[in-house]
């Protein structure tokens, strides 16, 4: 436990101006696969409790593991995407360790030997700014139970009735993926941290290695962060806040810690090196425990595993077949788009890049997918803070819409009232324009008949007209368009009022 005093934050801004923040961020993804890392045990996420377990699993006396090969196979991905080496031989290692939710009291992990290493990513932030971030390595383990920790205000030990473990995902792969300290981000470091793990959770989307759900745990962040004079003073103490799930958190904390650390330091106190615990409704960390050094878990090779040694082959068929990564295809689509730099990054921040995709892919150009996606459909996602792949309405159908634009059947004022009709489940595009009765008036009689109309009741702007003024139209293209509900084609409205006058 921390004994250091509660003090008053500095604010965030004078913080970063007198101190330079260095981050380090461990990453922990649980791999998408259907049986846990060292036995046959089905992954399947809400199970009931304690009901996709095996005697390995459990850490029962004489039960051997065997390494799950696709589990291997997912690192190596991984490891190839962040441009790691990935070891010609590599072991696990126990890392001892008593709690109720590792039930062999060690974690089977790797250590000093780890399957992928020496890597790096670059990681854009909303402006474009390209910030480097280097991987010391990615290393294959095993995840923990959950303890649940029932009575008291906090949800966690202290203070609780009686504590609940369930070992369904006792034994789940998981790949920890950590950086090297991320320096020269200066006060946006925050940013960069939540560009980083957004970064890496596309690229295990992409990968198809996870379903990198962070609500659900399977992606998590310890997020490491110290305070020094300068940039070119040696590192200062670190603290580590715990299991960091949400993109949003990952930022709030960076910028806690910071304004924490250096109220402390002006105190002229000392940074305790500890693990802290992140409260999401308050914004603010809490102290752990101190933080543990390497030694203290007593690591040694796990005797019941052999090494595992993926053959140069093997690797390079993997790195062949990796997908196109999040990067590589923003940029390939962009240029293909013709998107400006800002536009490209207003669809990235929205989660429009998918839909967009598909709509282009389903007929519709960009210019028009982008239109509906990042207008009218963001207006109404924003309305109802809903995400935008949420809303009831599919690429194919937005296509369909604007195709009903560019084939004049109907206008863009029309196309609204037909989206307001597929959002309400009436169908679509096609069958809401028939429905409503929304088609444009494309009949010359018709519009004649309503222009004359217009004309008749306003004498005074046909002399006008006649007198070279044409000002005055828009008041019978007006007209038209209120006797029409809209349904007319404006400018064919406006031709056939001048015709007329002529």
């Amino acid at each position: 436990m921390s004994t250091q005093t509660q003090v008053d934050l500095v604010d965030y801004d004078e913080a970063v101006r007198r101190y330079d923040p260095v981050i380090g961020i461990e990453v922990h993804v649980e791999l998408g696969t259907l049986t846990k890392m060292f036995c046959a045990a089905e992954v399947e996420f809400g199970g009931e409790p304690n009901t996709q377990v095996t005697p390995v699993s459990l850490g029962l006396p004489g039960a051997l593991p065997v390494v799950n090969g696709k589990a291997v196979e997912y690192a190596i991905r991984i490891g190839l995407a962040l441009n790691c080496e990935i070891a010609e031989s590599c072991r696990f290692a126990r890392k001892n360790y008593f709690y109720p939710d590792v039930p062999k009291n060690f974690q089977t992990s790797q250590y000093d030997e780890p399957i992928a290493f020496d890597g790096w990513i670059d990681v854009e932030l909303e402006d474009g700014t390209v910030h480097r971030v280097e991987i010391e390595r990615a290393h294959m383990e095993e995840d923990a139970g959950k303890n649940t920790h029932v009575g008291g205000a906090t949800g966690r030990i202290h203070g609780a009735e009686y504590s609940l473990v369930d070992y369904n995902r006792a034994g789940i792969p998981l790949v920890e993926i950590v950086t090297r300290p991320i320096t020269g981000a200066g006060e946006r470091a925050p940013e960069v941290a939540r560009a980083y793990v957004q970064t890496l959770r596309d690229i295990f989307r992409a990968l198809d290695v996870s379903e990198a759900r962070m609500e659900r745990g399977n992606v998590r962040a310890d997020v490491n962060l110290s305070l020094r004079p300068t940039p070119e003073s040696p590192l200062g103490t670190r603290t580590e806040t715990k299991n960091v799930n949400s993109f949003r958190s990952v930022e709030r904390a960076v910028r806690y810690e910071v304004s924490r650390q250096a109220a402390v330091l002006d105190a002229a106190g000392t940074v305790t090196q500890e693990t802290r615990h992140w409260h999401e409704d308050t914004g603010i960390t809490t102290p752990g425990r101190v933080k543990s050094d390497a030694e203290d878990y007593r690591y040694f090779p796990e005797p019941d595993l052999v090494p595992v040694a993926p053959s140069r082959d093997w690797v390079a068929s993997i790195k062949a077949s990796l997908p196109e990564l999040p990067v590589a295809r923003r940029r390939r689509l962009q240029q293909e788009w013709g998107y400006a730099d800002a536009e490209m990054r207003d669809v990235v921040n929205a989660g429009a890049l998918d839909l967009i995709e598909a709509t282009v892919t389903a007929g519709t150009s960009p210019a028009g997918a982008r239109k509906w996606w990042m207008g009218e459909l963001a207006r109404r996602a924003k309305q109802t803070d809903t995400e935008l792949a949420a809303m009831s309405v599919t690429p194919e159908q937005i296509a369909q819409l604007q195709g009903l634009v560019d084939s004049g059947r109907i206008n863009d004022k029309l196309a609204r009232q037909v989206l307001e009709g597929v959002l309400a489940g009436e169908g679509d595009p096609e069958q809401v324009v028939v429905a409503r009765g929304l088609e444009v008036v494309s009949d010359d009689g018709a519009l004649l008949a309503a222009i004359d109309d217009a004309l008749a009741a306003q004498p005074d702007i046909v002399e006008k007209v006649r007198g070279g003024n044409l000002g005055p139209v828009g008041a019978i293209i007006g007209a038209v368009m209120k006797a029409t509900r809209g349904q007319a084609d404006a400018g064919r409205v406006r031709a056939l009022v001048i015709e007329r006058i002529g």
